[in-house]
């Protein structure tokens, strides 16, 4: 697309279908629930927009790798970030990163949250909540819990779980969720919080045991696991997946984005996400930028009480 006055500038999806790929970059490994959600989001805009949305993982630096390139890209559009709820309490677990989620980052839409599950080894005697509060009590300090990532909604869920219910556990950080999936199942830890999706499949195959989801209500996809909420009053808990573009993303490019995330999730992705567990969250730029605030507020309570820190 020509200026006017005969120079070039950068085709905005706002103004005219994009002119080149546009890259979506997602900051860990592929195959879990960012990347499952992040990929079909990146195709439904893809075929909107009528031009190829190219997912590229970025991982390292627990996030902060492919976060930090998306920060220093050009502001126009081409270059996106699919990230989870990690993405803004992470940081707050480190001695420095090398931007900040609340200045480097242009929020473009909240896209779904996800309940978490809580998963045992299958041959722990845990079958809910409250066996899983005796047996804690009953081995102080012996359980393990794995953590995916610090500071992810996993590792706060974790955390959370260990106050409210007044239990001690240790928690084992690994380097993503497939190696903690594969040490649950295998006995080298007792449990795993992490979204529904990651364990579903484990958890149907009898290979090991969700006890319990952490949303307010049952999940849709495991009508006979009860909510954590049922035993400990009040205990909510969801990771979010959410769209980002630079700072100073031209307000026009952000608001187009955010309309056409919008309209995906009213089509057949709505079907998808939530078969999945997800519970879809189509709103406003605005929206976004309020939930992200109250979010980080409240990660922030949890790491400053658990005293989380990345070694």
């Amino acid at each position: 697309m020509r200026h006017p006055a005969g120079g070039r500038q950068p085709c905005r999806p706002a103004r005219a279908r994009p002119s080149r790929p546009v890259k979506v970059i997602i900051p860990f490994p592929p195959g879990g629930t960012l990347d499952t959600v992040g990929r079909q989001l990146s195709q439904k805009l893809g075929e909107q927009l009528g031009q190829p949305f190219v997912v590229e993982n970025r991982p390292g630096g627990n996030g902060t790798i492919g976060a930090d390139a998306v920060a220093k890209a050009p502001a126009d559009g081409y270059t996106l970030l699919f990230n989870a709820s990690t993405f803004v309490s992470a940081p707050m677990t480190m001695k420095s990163v090398p931007y900040a989620v609340e200045k480097d980052f242009q929020p473009v839409a909240l896209v779904a949250k996800a309940p978490l599950s809580i998963a045992i080894n299958k041959n722990l005697p845990v079958t809910d909540v409250k066996s899983l509060l005796a047996y804690a009590k009953a081995n102080p300090g012996r359980m393990t819990f794995a953590v995916g990532s610090i500071g992810s909604a996993g590792h706060l869920s974790t955390e959370l779980l260990k106050r409210s219910g007044n239990i001690e556990y240790m928690v084992v950080p690994y380097k993503g969720t497939a190696p903690a999936f594969q040490d649950l199942i295998g006995g080298q830890i007792h449990g795993f919080i992490d979204p529904i999706l990651g364990s579903l499949q484990y958890h149907k195959s009898g290979l090991l045991r969700v006890v319990a989801v952490t949303s307010s209500t049952r999940a849709p996809n495991l009508p006979d696991v009860p909510t954590v909420a049922e035993t400990i009053p009040g205990y909510e808990f969801y990771s979010w997946y959410g769209l980002w573009g630079p700072a100073k993303l031209p307000a026009d490019v952000t608001q187009r984005l955010n309309t056409e995330v919008n309209k995906a999730l009213a089509g057949e992705m709505k079907d998808k996400l939530s078969q999945q567990g997800l519970l879809l969250t189509p709103g406003s730029v605005d929206d976004f930028a309020k939930f992200r605030a109250a979010d980080m507020a409240r990660a922030q309570k949890i790491i400053t009480e658990g005293n989380i820190r990345v070694e």
